[in-house]
């Protein structure tokens, strides 16, 4: 667990999930793997920096596109 820049967005898994247009529960395994980071909140909840998010799917989309071409 790590602390959170001060002012960074954090989103949930179901907005993570959103963005990589698979389930929440995969998100949530991901950050069990330690594929991506995430902080708990005082409720036990998983956040997901922004940014880190941002950099996982550019890498992600990046390695879609060379495997592509």
């Amino acid at each position: 667990m790590t602390v959170a820049h001060v002012g960074e967005r954090l989103l949930t898994p179901g907005e993570v999930a959103a963005l990589f247009r698979v389930d929440p529960k995969t998100v949530t395994r991901w950050a069990t793997a330690g594929r991506i980071g995430s902080i708990r909140t005082p409720g036990g909840h998983r956040r997901f920096r922004e940014s880190e998010v941002k950099t996982l799917l550019a890498e992600l989309t990046t390695e879609a596109i060379e495997h592509a071409s």
